[in-house]
C-alpha cells in the first residue's frame, strides 16, 4: 500500500489493477528537487541534503532497471544553478566527482550506458574529463541508458539546434524546405534517444524548470510531494503506476464504442 500522500498525488494508481498493456514507460525523466528543503526541515546543512540526494540517485538507477525502464534521464545540474552560492556550487561539483569515482565501475559492471547532455564549454577541465570517461567506458553497454543532464537548459539546447540548422542553410548543406520536426530533433542533445514517456518531479513543485522542453511535448507528468532524498523504489513504482493507468492520445482522441 502507498503512503497516503503518495496515493493522493498519484490517484492511488499503484493499488489498482495492472495496466492495460502491462508495460513500463520506455523513458523516464526526473527533476530531482528538494535536497535543500529536506535538509532544512531536519536542521542539517544543504550539503547533507545534496549528499543524501546522491543516495536517492543510486536508488533511482537500481529501481529503473528493476521496473523495466530502458532510458532514465536525471536533471542533475541546470544551466541556472551556477547562480547559487559559490560554496553550494562547489559542493555539487564535488559530489559529481565523487559519484563518478565511486559508482562508475559498478554502473559499467551492471551494463549501464551513460550519456551526458548539456553544455561543456566553460566547465572545469577535470569535470569534462570525468564526464567523457563515464561516456567512453560505458559506450558499448546495452542495458539501462542513464542520461545525465548536467549544465543543461532546454531553451539553450533549442537555441543551439536552431543555430546549427541556420549554419547548414547558410552553407548550402540544407534546404530550408527540408526543415521539419525531425530535422530539429536531430540537432538536439538527445538525438537518437526516445522522448520521455513520463516526467517525474519531486518536492511538490509543479513546473518543468527549463527541462527537456522540446522532448516532453507529449510526456505524462507526475508531481510527487516528497523531497528528492526520500525518493525510493516505492515512489518510483507509484509514479509508473499512475502513468500506466492513463490514456495517451498524442493530440488525438480515443475512439468510442460504435464509432
Amino acid at each position: 500500500m502507498l503512503p497516503r500522500n503518495l496515493k493522493r498525488w498519484t490517484g492511488g494508481a499503484a493499488d489498482k489493477a495492472p495496466a492495460r498493456d502491462g508495460l513500463a514507460p520506455r523513458h523516464v525523466a526526473i527533476i530531482m528537487d528538494g535536497n535543500g528543503r529536506w535538509a532544512a526541515a531536519r536542521g542539517l546543512p544543504r550539503a547533507e541534503g545534496h549528499r543524501r540526494g546522491v543516495e536517492a540517485l543510486r536508488r533511482a538507477v537500481k529501481s529503473a532497471h528493476e521496473l523495466g525502464v530502458e532510458h532514465l534521464t536525471l536533471y542533475s545540474f541546470s544551466a541556472e544553478n551556477w547562480s547559487r552560492p559559490a560554496e553550494e556550487v562547489s559542493d555539487l561539483l564535488n559530489l559529481l566527482r565523487m559519484f563518478i569515482r565511486r559508482d562508475l565501475t559498478e554502473l559499467h559492471r551492471s551494463d549501464v550506458r551513460i550519456r551526458v547532455i548539456g553544455e561543456r564549454d566553460g566547465l572545469p577541465p577535470d569535470i569534462v574529463k570525468h564526464l567523457e570517461e563515464a561516456e567512453n567506458l560505458t559506450s558499448q553497454n546495452s542495458g539501462l541508458t542513464l542520461i545525465v543532464a548536467f549544465n543543461y537548459g532546454g531553451r539553450q539546447e533549442i537555441v543551439g539546434a536552431v543555430r546549427r540548422i541556420a549554419e547548414a542553410v547558410r552553407d548550402g548543406r540544407l534546404d530550408p524546405a527540408a526543415i521539419d520536426a525531425a530535422a530539429v530533433a536531430a540537432q538536439l542533445d538527445t538525438a537518437e534517444i526516445p522522448d520521455p514517456d513520463l516526467v517525474i518531479r519531486t518536492s511538490g513543485e509543479q513546473r518543468i524548470s527549463n527541462f527537456l522542453l522540446w522532448q516532453s511535448a507529449y510526456s505524462e507528468f507526475v508531481f510527487l510531494p516528497i523531497h528528492w532524498p526520500d525518493f525510493d523504489r516505492e515512489a518510483f513504482a507509484a509514479a509508473i503506476a499512475s502513468f500506466r493507468a492513463r490514456e495517451r492520445r498524442f493530440g488525438g482522441r480515443v475512439a468510442q464504442a460504435g464509432e
